[in-house]
C-alpha cells in the first residue's frame, strides 16, 4: 500500500542550479519527531540568530500528515508546513517558528542534511518576544544528509544571452495555442542575469506536491464562481498595480509578493487606497530570502510583512541588485499583513478550483511555476511548455526553477475552449501581452496550480 505521504512528493534528483539555499528536502525528510533547541526568550524583530546563546529552553514537536503539528510532552495540536524544499514553519502553542534547513559547504561542494535546520527564529504569534532555535530530527523516516558538488559551465556568468530565431519559429511551428516572439532586450543581459529573471530560486529535479483530491465541498464552491473573472476590470474598476520589471535581479518573489500586497489592499478599500509597495526593501533586507538569488512569496507576503511589515516604493526605490540594508526615509509608514498561508492551507493541499475560490473572493494571488527556456518568448496566447529548447547555447542552463507571478484572473477562449489563468509578470510591459501573459488552467501546466499562496494586508 502506498504511503500516505506519497501524496505530496514527486522523486528529486542530485543534480541542483542556483538556488535561494542548496537545501532539497522532501516531506518525507521532514515529517516526523523533532526537538527545537531555543535559546533565550524576550527579544524582539530586531534579534540576530546566526549565533544563539546557550540552549535555555527545548520542545519536542512532531510533525504529522498532511499538516498537523503535536507538542509532545503536552499534547497540544498545531499547524505547520514545509516551504517548498527550503525549510519549514510550525505554529504551536502561540509561537511561531521557523528555520531553513542545514547545509553547509564552501566552493563548488555543498552538503546538505536535511534531519537540521540553521539557526531559526521563533516568536509568539503577537510579535512581541523573539527567540533563536535550532531544530534537530530525532525519529521516523530518513533524512538526505550528503555532500555533492555543484556544476557550473566555467564561462556561465559571462555568457551573453541570445535570440535563437529558429527556436522562435519551431514554437510557432508546432503548435498554434500561443505565439513566440524576438525580444532584442533580453540580448542585453548575460544568461545569468536571464536565468535570475526566470526565478533563480529553485532545484533542478526538485519536488513539487501532487494535486490533492478536490473534496465535494471545494467543488461546490468553486461551481457557484463565475465562468470568467478579471481583477483588472470589476464593473469598471481596475484593482491590479501597474506592471513592473525586475530587470537582472532574481526578485520575482518580490515583485509578486508586493503586487500581491498592494493589489489586496485596493480590493480590501474599495480602490480608495492605492500603493506601490518596495520590492527592493525585502531583497536588502529580508533575512527569510536571499536577495536577488531568489526567495518565496510565503516568506515575503506572508512571514516578512507579518513580522516587518513592508513599505512604499518612495521609500525605498528599486535598485535591481543586491546591496546593504538600510534604514526607510524618515516619516515612511510600514504596512503589515496577516493571516498568510498556502492555497489549500499548507504546501500540497492546492489546486484549480480552491485558487479560483481564494482569487475571487480574496484578491489576486501570488503564484509560484516552472519556466523553460520557451516562456522567455512568450508574446501572446495561452501558454504551454512545447519542448522546444535554445539551441544557439552549447550550455543550457535553462532548467527548472520556480518563478513567482501575480494571479489577476482566469477564462475560457471561445473558439478552442482552452481555459487559462490570466497572469501579471514582471519583466516590463513590452514583454508578452502588455506584460500578462495567460497559461492553462486546470492541468497544473508547469507546476502552476502546486504553489498559490496568500496573505491580507492590514489597513489602517
Amino acid at each position: 500500500m502506498m504511503d500516505v505521504r506519497a501524496v505530496i512528493l514527486i522523486a528529486i534528483t542530485l543534480s541542483f542550479a542556483a538556488a535561494d539555499t542548496p537545501a532539497n528536502c522532501t516531506y518525507e525528510d521532514i515529517a516526523g519527531l523533532w526537538t527545537f533547541e531555543i535559546s533565550g526568550y524576550g527579544g524582539d524583530n530586531t534579534l540576530d540568530c546566526t549565533n544563539p546563546g546557550p540552549v535555555t529552553d527545548t520542545v519536542t514537536v512532531e510533525l504529522m500528515f498532511p499538516d498537523v503539528a503535536v507538542d509532545a510532552t503536552y499534547g497540544t495540536k498545531g499547524f505547520w508546513t514545509l516551504i517548498y524544499n527550503q525549510g519549514f514553519e510550525v505554529v504551536l502553542n502561540n509561537r511561531k517558528y521557523f528555520a531553513f534547513s542545514k547545509y553547509s559547504g564552501s566552493g563548488s561542494e555543498v552538503t546538505m542534511n536535511c534531519s537540521e535546520t540553521l539557526p531559526g527564529w521563533a516568536h509568539n504569534v503577537v510579535g512581541s518576544d523573539w527567540a533563536c532555535y535550532v531544530g534537530k530530527k530525532v525519529s521516523s523516516g530518513y533524512a538526505k544528509a550528503y555532500t555533492y558538488k555543484k556544476e557550473r559551465h566555467p564561462d556561465f556568468s559571462q555568457m551573453m544571452y541570445h535570440n535563437d530565431e529558429r527556436m522562435v519559429a519551431e514554437i510557432n511551428r508546432v503548435q498554434k495555442s500561443w505565439r513566440a516572439a524576438v525580444y532584442p532586450e533580453h540580448e542585453g543581459y548575460t544568461v545569468e542575469e536571464m536565468r535570475r529573471r526566470a526565478g533563480a530560486n529553485n532545484h533542478v529535479g526538485a519536488m513539487r506536491p501532487q494535486a490533492i483530491p478536490v473534496t465535494p465541498d471545494v467543488a461546490l464552491a468553486a461551481s457557484a464562481l463565475p465562468a470568467e473573472f478579471d481583477w483588472r476590470n470589476v464593473n469598471g474598476q481596475n484593482f491590479v498595480t501597474p506592471v513592473r520589471n525586475q530587470e537582472q535581479c532574481g526578485s520575482c518573489f518580490s515583485f509578486a509578493s508586493m503586487g500581491m500586497l498592494a493589489s489586496r489592499l485596493q480590493v480590501a478599500t474599495n480602490n480608495t487606497v492605492k500603493k506601490v509597495f518596495s520590492p527592493q526593501d525585502v531583497v536588502a533586507c529580508s533575512q527569510y530570502a536571499q536577495g536577488c538569488e531568489g526567495g518565496f512569496a510565503y516568506l515575503t507576503a506572508g512571514k516578512y510583512a507579518e513580522d516587518f511589515g513592508v513599505v512604499e516604493e518612495s521609500c525605498y526605490p528599486y535598485q535591481g541588485k543586491d546591496m546593504s540594508c538600510s534604514k526607510e526615509k524618515p516619516h515612511c509608514r510600514r504596512y503589515f499583513a496577516t493571516n498568510y498561508r498556502y492555497i489549500g492551507g499548507f504546501y500540497g493541499g492546492c489546486n484549480d478550483e480552491l485558487m479560483r475560490t481564494a482569487l475571487v473572493k480574496n484578491g489576486p494571488v501570488a503564484v509560484g511555476f516552472m519556466v523553460y527556456d520557451d516562456f522567455f518568448n512568450y508574446k501572446s496566447g495561452i501558454y504551454h511548455h512545447t519542448g522546444v529548447k535554445n539551441s544557439m547555447l552549447k550550455y543550457n542552463p535553462f532548467e527548472i526553477t520556480n518563478h513567482a507571478v501575480l494571479l489577476v484572473g482566469y477564462g475560457t477562449d471561445a473558439a478552442t475552449g482552452q481555459k487559462f489563468w490570466i497572469v501579471q509578470n514582471s519583466w516590463g510591459d513590452t514583454w508578452g501581452e502588455n506584460g500578462y501573459f495567460r497559461i492553462l488552467r486546470g492541468v497544473d501546466e508547469c507546476g502552476f496550480e502546486s504553489t498559490a499562496m496568500e496573505s491580507f494586508p492590514i489597513y489602517p
